[in-house]
């Protein structure tokens, strides 16, 4: 059963078909795509043909043998062949596993192949990106790739990774809008309005309770106003990006955001991202795909660094909040960094820490250091995407953030 644990993942009601689920003949079927032929699969007297064959031919190319030798015929069903490194038998391979699996399932098998067969170099050929399922973890991939990146195929790349960027736009771009609009505008009002300033629509919605029958009319005990244009002053936000090779798939989320905030005109914008080096990536923010192309996934990190350079960046100390996107496995010089976040939050900024942003839960992550920022009144937590606006929207509020009940460093 030595392929059962990963061709288990991917064979569902959706990925096989079935109409008969419940059945004991759907049952073995299941069972004989998962162990395979060579593996005990022969046991469960089930004969596979046609697709069923087909798809057990994909399956066993990545999951069955060695992984290293073999074809992916359709009509070989023996689970013992591999994708070696055989551009067109992966071509093949690729072409198979999208006629037989959904979306999802097939974006599940590639990083597998990538994973367990190594076959990340043959992605540095136009002709296998284009058979491709794209999504965040292949793009983390290409990034990964990109100095290597030959270019023939960047141009390719590029238009892999603007899909994915384009359909996480879609999906991000106007919740995150609606939400951070909301709390600027919220964070604008003033509580002590001269009589022209004041928002009468607000302003009665507050008082209702403090209705007088006998006179028909409203007290209002507090009088809510327009800010006035120059006290409409811009919050700025500062996403401090962790580029180490386990953070690629937020680094795509937080370029994708950062491009939506840099939108907003009442939001000042900075991206910088960071290993050992510290690069500022502002300039580049009207095109996401230009951000993750300036990127380089790997190498060390020195957090204290990049905060560093975020400090000596902020002028307006009340009105910044600074987003720091990291594992937080710190290679600089620990006492610094934490010292340089106290001095942020007593000067007034905003300081938030994300081990993550993704959507694959918390990451690994270094306890001690999340302990101390929590100590320090910054908990660090792992972020969904669709969370992200929440907690931004929080944050430019100055009220407490929606962390997650597990929150880590406490």
């Amino acid at each position: 059963m030595g392929d059962a644990n990963g061709a288990s993942d991917v064979i569902g009601s959706d990925a096989i078909g079935s109409d008969a689920i419940g059945s004991g003949d759907e049952r073995l079927r299941r069972w004989r795509l998962v162990l395979g032929g060579e593996r005990g699969g022969e046991g469960t007297g089930c004969v596979l043909a046609g697709a069923d064959a087909g798809m057990d031919a994909a399956l066993g190319a990545l999951y069955g043998g060695d992984g290293k030798n073999g074809d992916t015929s359709r009509n070989d069903a023996s689970r013992t062949g591999g994708l070696g490194a055989s551009a067109p038998g992966v071509a093949r391979w690729l072409g198979d596993i999208r006629t037989y699996f959904p979306a999802p399932v097939v974006q599940v098998m590639q990083r597998d192949a990538i994973d367990r067969l190594g076959l990340a170099a043959l992605l540095l050929e136009p002709e296998m990106l284009e058979a491709v399922e794209a999504d965040v973890h292949l793009v983390g991939t290409l990034l990964s790739l990109n100095k290597a990146m030959p270019e023939t195929t960047r141009n390719t790349a590029r238009a892999v990774v603007r899909k994915v960027v384009e359909d996480l736009e879609k999906r991000l771009a106007t919740r995150t809008r609606a939400a951070l609009t909301g709390a600027l505008d919220r964070s604008a009002r003033i509580n002590r309005p001269r009589h022209h300033d004041i928002d009468w629509n607000r302003t009665i919605r507050a008082n209702l309770k403090h209705y007088v029958p006998e006179y028909r009319t409203i007290v209002p005990e507090r009088l809510i106003g327009y800010g006035r244009a120059a006290q409409a002053v811009k919050k700025e936000v500062v996403l401090c990006v962790d580029q180490s090779g386990s953070m690629a798939s937020s680094v795509v989320y937080a370029s994708v955001f950062g491009a939506v905030l840099a939108s907003m005109r009442s939001l000042a914008t900075r991206l910088v991202v960071f290993d050992t080096a510290v690069v500022d990536l502002t300039e580049e923010l009207a095109d996401p795909v230009d951000v993750l192309f300036g990127t380089q996934l790997g190498g060390g990190t020195d957090i204290n660094r990049a905060l560093a350079y975020c400090q000596s960046r902020i002028t307006r100390p009340a009105d910044t909040i600074v987003v720091l996107i990291s594992d937080l496995y710190e290679g600089g010089i620990r006492n610094e960094m934490l010292a340089r976040v106290a001095a942020m939050q007593a000067s007034g900024v905003r300081f938030v820490t994300l081990l993550a942003l993704s959507d694959e839960g918390a990451p690994a992550y270094d306890h001690e250091h999340a302990a101390a920022l929590a100590a320090l009144g910054a908990p660090a937590f792992a972020c969904t995407p669709d969370l992200f606006p929440e907690v931004m929207a929080a944050a430019i509020e100055k009220r407490p953030l929606p962390v997650p009940d597990k929150e880590a460093g406490r």
